[in-house]
């Protein structure tokens, strides 16, 4: 049976991977999908865990070799999510879940319709504003410009399937975590999964 491909976007600063991480530890049966970035690793950041990171150049010949399931340029670099790291998960019955922007999400949804997005929102544009500034590592000019892409980004939200407000950071955790496993329990996925269950509860035989 196919697994589920979740999407989840959200604003720089709003908490998204910090929410996304808590709740793959606590759910086995979700896979991280890890994108591809032209741009150069931030302190702290490691190839091949957070994202792989690779030249423009080398970039730009797998979007013509047509290797990317989804990709955009963001705040000046590219990513995106190679397929080969999705469709065989998926494939073995793994759910698969995309960090990704919006632009990456409406993209995919063209492809797979059946994905469950989610987005997350700040408690307020001053609670961005100060968890980008937590951060230490941009300037004020870069801060400006991701505080206004976050304005366009905000704006999308409507796009997605689920909306979480991530004020209290635990409760935002459940939230996520209660929509993957409220998909799994769909009608059309639990008929698959117990499809024997099913035709032997309805059997004329004793």
């Amino acid at each position: 049976m196919r697994g589920t491909l979740f999407i989840v976007a959200a604003p720089s600063g709003a908490g998204k991977s910090s929410i996304v991480n808590a709740c793959l530890a606590r759910d086995s049966n979700i896979a991280l999908s890890i994108s591809f970035t032209s741009r150069a690793p931030r302190p702290g950041e490691r190839h091949a865990e957070h994202y792989h990171f690779i030249s423009e150049a080398q970039f730009q010949a797998m979007i013509d070799a047509g290797d990317f399931f989804e990709y955009a340029r963001v705040h000046g670099d590219w990513k995106g999510t190679a397929r080969q790291s999705v469709e065989p998960l998926l494939m073995q019955g793994k759910d698969v879940l995309l960090e990704i922007d919006w632009q990456g999400a409406r993209q995919v949804r063209k492809q797979v319709p059946d994905a469950v997005s989610v987005f997350i929102l700040p408690p307020s544009r001053a609670a961005l504003e100060e968890r980008m500034r937590k951060r230490g590592q941009d300037s004020e000019a870069t801060i400006a410009q991701r505080f206004a892409a976050a304005r366009e980004e905000m704006s999308h939200y409507g796009e997605f399937d689920y909306v979480i407000v991530n004020e209290d950071f635990d409760a935002a955790v459940d939230d996520m975590c209660a929509i993957f496993r409220g998909s799994r329990l769909r009608k059309d996925i639990q008929v698959a999964r117990h499809a024997k269950l099913i035709t032997a509860l309805l059997s004329d035989e004793a």
